[in-house]
């Protein structure tokens, strides 16, 4: 489980946290959420035939529901239910630790290039992104932005150090400056530094040009697995 909310704020702030996303205004993030609301509501309509190949693809290919609810965590180190759809067979979780030791990425995260616990179905799925569509939901309900540091699990955060730990003072996303840059192929430690130079660097036009560079990035498929 991930520490509690009081963790994170003893863990400070650095002087180039302290502008950025986390000297919004009120009206700024009004106009985040409100750019969040429209455009999820917007994909999930336009993408609506996309979502239902998907689920009749998985309800007719393997056992096990069509969405798969997981648990992250969410800004201040609090969890939520992270929606996605299945690309995995039923049991991959209880299968996890049989694989460890084929593990590719460095530091907390585990992943597996040729993971055999995904379908066939899934594979595609993973290939193009659209396992991730469910989490428009997320955006929706208001656990998640549209853009934002990826919402880790809670067995990744129990390896993380005071400068992780600060990707946690925002809202998570869908998309980021990492997730427009290599995906899986983008390492940990790279990962965390693109992060926080977001929060940082926060401002609409920069959410709108991520948004904007998702779209080649996803066609690209690099690091997509």
């Amino acid at each position: 489980m991930p520490p509690e909310t009081g963790h994170i704020a003893d863990v400070g702030t650095p002087s180039r946290l302290e502008g950025g996303l986390l000297a919004a205004s009120s009206r700024q993030l009004l106009v985040k959420r409100g750019l969040d609301m429209v455009l999820a509501l917007l994909a999930l309509i336009l993408l609506s035939p996309i979502s239902l190949a998907a689920a009749c693809a998985i309800k007719l290919t393997s056992a096990g529901p069509v969405l798969y609810m997981q648990e992250r965590v969410g800004r201040d180190g609090q969890p939520f239910r992270m929606f996605k759809f299945r690309s995995m067979y039923r049991d991959a979780e209880r299968q996890r630790s049989a694989y460890l030791d084929l593990n590719e990425c460095a530091g907390p995260l585990f992943k597996i290039s040729h993971d055999p616990r995904i379908t066939p179905v899934g594979r595609v799925l993973r290939t193009w992104s659209i396992d991730e569509l469910p989490q428009l939901l997320n955006v929706i309900h208001g656990e998640m932005s549209l853009v934002g540091p990826r919402p880790p699990l809670p067995e990744e955060c129990a390896h993380y150090g005071p400068r992780e730990w600060q990707r946690l003072l925002v809202k998570p996303g869908i998309t980021c400056v990492w997730q427009v840059s290599g995906r899986s192929d983008v390492e940990f430690a790279e990962q965390v530094r693109m992060d926080l130079d977001y929060i940082a660097d926060w401002g609409l036009l920069l959410d709108i040009t991520l948004l904007v560079r998702t779209v080649p990035a996803v066609l690209g498929r690099r690091g997509a697995y």
